[in-house]
């Protein structure tokens, strides 16, 4: 014998919850850190700083994520890049 599928009949409750109903998620625009607030000097000595700045894989964080401008992008990258070759910060981490 071949069995029909029975079709399930929808209530009112099972209907979608209108506070799970999807909203327009906003994304608030990231400022840079160096043209607002303390304004830190980007500087390839200053360890603490540079290091927020790469992953813990040693690569560098794009601006998209970190917020920065692209000039101060370009100032932090050169920084990061000088550090690693003067051994302050590692270029893969292990």
């Amino acid at each position: 014998m071949i069995k029909k599928k029975q079709e399930r009949k929808r209530s009112k409750d099972s209907k979608e919850d209108p506070k799970r109903r999807s909203r327009p998620v906003v994304f608030r625009k990231k400022k840079c850190k160096f043209c607002f607030g303390d304004k830190p000097e980007i500087s390839y000595f200053n360890y603490e700083l540079l290091s927020k700045f790469i992953t813990e894989r040693g690569k560098i964080i794009p601006s998209r994520f970190s917020g920065t401008c692209a000039k101060h992008q370009r100032k932090l990258a050169k920084a990061i890049k000088r550090a690693r070759n003067a051994g302050i910060l590692p270029f893969l981490a292990e």
